[in-house]
């Protein structure tokens, strides 16, 4: 995919499966929120195809909402603002992550936690097979990352749906994923979590910030990952 003389995508290859969380990672510019888009459909590409499951629903958290903090709106008006849902549905929303006492408060007043909490709320409204989450945690203090995270993992376990989840956030992200993509306009690398800490690309894609991935990421376990993610030979279960 190109715009002008700079390629955006390149050979991108992925899938996302029901029940699982894949993790899309980069520096800022890499293409990550062009990916979404364009599987998404809201952008189109110069090459390349898109395989959707029949009667697929997505359910998206994109990277910002444009709301003007001047005109009253209410956390549940918001959730009903481009779907019609029964009232009963919106708070059975809220309560899955959460915000459940949020329902009458001004958007505008809401902490940052909150509002992406209550984002992820509209996204769920659908009953969406699969959610498609831009930065989900973005504008929320690191303690409050975790939660969101774990919320998200929560949200996988229970429903069943797949996850495709995009962030630059490094500490915790990795953890909470299944597999994860690194990108930088190609895919660099990918694989389970641990092995993408350590592939080459990723570390000289992030620098020091990789080490403290590394270091807040390592488990004891009793087997070896290859680069790829499958299990070295000799270190079967």
């Amino acid at each position: 995919m190109r715009r002008g003389d700079r390629t955006i995508l390149d050979h991108i290859d992925l899938t996302v499966s029901r029940g699982e969380i894949v993790t899309v990672i980069g520096p800022n510019g890499s293409g990550k929120t062009t990916l979404v888009r364009v599987l998404l459909g809201l952008s189109t590409t110069d090459a390349g195809s898109i395989a959707r499951a029949p009667g697929l629903k997505v359910g998206y958290l994109p990277q910002s909402f444009d709301a003007d903090p001047t005109i009253p709106l209410t956390v549940a008006r918001f959730l009903t603002l481009t779907r019609r849902a029964r009232d009963e549905r919106v708070a059975e929303g809220l309560r899955e992550v959460g915000a459940g006492h949020l329902a009458s408060a001004q958007i505008s007043q809401l902490s940052g936690g909150e509002f992406q909490r209550v984002a992820l709320a509209r996204a769920l409204i659908s009953d969406p097979d699969i959610l498609v989450l831009d930065e989900p945690v973005q504008n929320v203090d690191y303690s409050g990352q975790a939660d969101l995270y774990a919320l998200i993992g929560q949200i996988r376990d229970e429903r069943g749906c797949g996850i495709l989840l995009v962030s630059h956030d490094l500490h915790v992200v990795l953890a909470a994923s299944d597999r994860v993509i690194c990108l930088n306009h190609h895919i660099c690398c990918s694989g389970v979590p641990e092995s993408v800490a350590r592939h080459p690309e990723y570390l000289r894609l992030f620098g020091p910030e990789a080490a403290k991935v590394l270091a807040v990421y390592s488990h004891a376990h009793d087997h070896v990952h290859d680069l790829s993610g499958e299990v070295a030979d000799g270190h079967e279960h």
